[in-house]
């Protein structure tokens, strides 16, 4: 009973609903079974938009830009042009232009090849004003100029005791039916005839004739140019082409690791010389810095004080030439890098160098022939030797100069000090003493303030008062 009664309730209110959106015009009949709502009411006027459905949807792929998105695209979405438009005018597509002009005609017209001596005809189309010209691509038809001897000129100047007339005039047939085309003449070569002979021994043949007859062609002038086929090279190149060729799978592995093995040779090598270098450079340094020398500094700083100016003590150069590297390792190495200088070579010898290339009209970059190249490094590693003596000639002369001025104050030093010792020195008959030390100009000349530090006391007052 209660369940027949909730059943024509839920009729009744489905129906009322369904009149109710009827009348307002809202749509939906009885398909929306859901209560009016007051958005429904209010927005009844506007059109909702409608779906359009069978158009094709196009969707931007993921990774492309817009820009580009764009350019396959127009704004109604339609497929990209087959033909390229014209954008001269703007960025728009342009429209076909359509003139008055008539279509030139073409005709089915016959040609013949000037490469063929058959005389076979063909047929293509082509345009009327072009009827009875040449094919266009006879051009490309290029025949090789293979030299004509006469019975003389082989008598005179070809004769060879492994080759006959014959046999070089079936060589030379061959070689002009097939267009030095080697490999094919000698596939074609009648060895049952004649000798069998290799691709090397045509090729040897038919150069050594060309050049015979060059140069008995060529008139009393300068020398032809002529073509020389070393055959015993492309035997030789050959052989090792086969050789490399057939290998064996241990061999080929063996030789991987002997190349890998002089790899590490050679980077130790390379770390040693670094290493030999490095300690060259501190011997280097601890010779022109030596004991004695530190020695004479520590007495000429407590006894003479060096005069300041613009000579300083030098130290003595390394006396050695340009060590090059050496380009012993396996691939293509240029001959020209064997004339390069090492990094360790300083500006100063590099430009003193180059200066007494100049002066002697020796080219700074000759050609890197095997000779010269080693004859240039030569030149070079001389030339810095000799600029590495001077640089020693000159610091041993400032020694030795300065040696002697430090002689010639002592020398004076000791006269000055001797009536000193014995009580008979004055202080006036000093002054011009020590004025005269001064005049000498002497690096190491000693001050009088050190002098009369140094000077024995002959009065008992003062020894009195320094005690």
């Amino acid at each position: 009973m209660y369940e027949r009664l909730a059943l024509i309730y839920e009729q009744v209110t489905m129906a009322t609903s369904a009149d109710a959106r009827d009348i307002l015009e809202l749509g939906g009949g009885g398909s929306d079974t859901g209560p009016i709502s007051k958005k429904d009411i209010i927005n009844a006027d506007k059109k909702k938009p409608k779906k359009t459905t069978g158009m094709p949807t196009h969707k931007r792929p993921e990774g492309m830009h817009r820009e580009v998105y764009a350019l396959l695209y127009a704004d109604k979405k339609d497929a990209p042009p087959l033909q390229p438009s014209d954008l001269t005018q703007g960025y728009h597509t342009a429209k076909a232009k359509l003139g008055c002009k008539k279509v030139r005609p073409w005709k089915w017209m016959p040609f013949t090849n000037p490469a063929r001596r058959d005389g076979t005809v063909f047929y293509h189309w082509r345009r009327v004003g072009e009827e009875g010209k040449d094919y266009p691509f006879s051009k490309f038809n290029k025949e090789v100029q293979v030299p004509v001897y006469s019975e003389q000129e082989y008598q005179m100047y070809l004769h060879d005791d492994g080759w006959t007339k014959s046999e070089t005039d079936h060589l030379f047939d061959l070689v002009k039916r097939f267009d030095l085309r080697f490999i094919v003449v000698q596939d074609r070569y009648d060895h049952q005839q004649f000798r069998k002979r290799s691709v090397e021994d045509l090729k040897e043949r038919y150069y050594s004739v060309c050049a015979r007859l060059t140069k008995a062609h060529a008139g009393p002038g300068g020398e032809p140019k002529v073509y020389v086929f070393d055959a015993n090279h492309e035997r030789r190149r050959k052989e090792q082409l086969e050789r490399l060729f057939n290998r064996t799978p241990e061999q080929v592995a063996e030789e991987e690791y002997l190349i890998q093995e002089l790899r590490k040779m050679e980077a130790q090598k390379k770390e040693r010389e670094k290493k030999a270098q490095d300690l060259q450079k501190l011997i280097t340094a601890a010779d022109t810095s030596t004991e004695p020398q530190r020695v004479e500094r520590k007495a000429t700083k407590k006894k003479f004080p060096q005069k300041r100016g613009p000579e300083t003590q030098q130290a003595v150069p390394e006396t050695t030439g340009i060590k090059f590297p050496d380009f012993k390792s396996a691939g293509v190495t240029l001959r020209s890098q064997r004339m390069k200088l090492p990094s360790s070579v300083g500006q100063k010898k590099v430009k003193a160098m180059e200066q007494i290339l100049t002066e002697q009209g020796v080219d700074l970059n000759p050609i890197p022939t095997e000779e010269i190249a080693q004859m240039f490094n030569e030149l070079r590693s001389d030339l810095v030797l000799l600029y590495q003596l001077k640089q020693a000639h000159e610091s041993c002369a400032y020694e030795q100069q300065m040696l002697q001025h430090r002689y010639e104050a002592l020398l004076k030093l000791g006269g000055a000090q001797g009536p000193a010792a014995n009580g008979q020195a004055d202080s006036a008959e000093a002054e011009p003493k020590e004025e005269a030390l001064d005049v000498t100009g002497a690096p190491l000349t000693p001050s009088p303030r050190k002098k009369r530090e140094g000077a024995p006391c002959s009065s008992p007052i003062k020894k009195a008062k320094r005690l």
